[in-house]
């Protein structure tokens, strides 16, 4: 391994402080951006779609779990597969406990094309309790563009949708894929995604999982 170069301390700290300017404009960028993601128009949605998880059928509406927000990560499980994406895997692994994003009134559901039959023994594997259903009955997938088809032949992408909920009405507000998920995983990165972003309703104070009283 060949080192960067070698300073003083205070050769160290002059350079941090202009790389620190640059970081700074990239905060500022990045709020601006994430405030006109929230300005975006978003769309009702109309499918009546049902999935397969782990307590049953579900609709998309049911998938809020009462909650303003729904945040939908687009794990890549083909119905031919005998395992999910390992990328997808290690994507999961770094979300953490949803006592967080549920106390922002924002749900979290991972959905996969792979028939629920084979979700569940993988899930289990990796030892996972978060919601995860099976949209192989529905065109869920084919809808959000994480499965399209390429030369005759029907591949699978990641991605991520997010959806607002007014009383019994759905509506997307976002999705990105592939690129676009690099740097997530985090809670407040994933609130910034949001129609609400970060802190629906003022609620911004953090505290321990097990301490929220939503």
């Amino acid at each position: 391994m060949r080192l960067p170069e070698v300073v003083s301390r205070e050769q160290w700290r002059a350079a941090r402080a202009d790389l620190l300017a640059k970081e700074e404009a990239v905060t500022r960028a990045r709020d601006v951006l994430n405030a006109e993601r929230r300005a975006l128009p978003v769309v009702e949605i109309d499918s009546e779609y049902v999935f397969e998880g782990g307590d049953g059928k579900a609709t998309l509406l049911d998938l809020f779990e009462g909650r303003l927000q729904l945040i939908v990560y687009h794990f890549m499980f083909a119905p031919e597969w005998d395992a999910g994406c390992p990328n997808c895997s290690a994507f999961l692994d770094q979300v953490g406990h949803l006592a967080h994003l549920h106390a922002r009134r924002t749900s979290f559901a991972a959905v996969s094309r792979a028939p629920f039959t084979r979700i569940l023994p993988f899930k289990a594997r990796m030892g996972w309790t978060l919601p995860w259903l099976s949209s192989y009955d529905n065109d869920f997938n084919r809808d959000f563009e994480v499965t399209l088809e390429q030369e005759g032949r029907l591949v699978e992408r990641p991605g991520i949708s997010c959806f607002l909920r007014e009383y019994d009405r759905v509506f997307h507000t976002y999705s990105a894929y592939e690129d676009g998920l690099d740097g997530l995983g985090s809670v407040p990165s994933l609130l910034d995604l949001t129609a609400l972003g970060r802190t629906p309703e003022g609620s911004d104070r953090v505290r321990y999982h097990d301490e929220y009283d939503y």
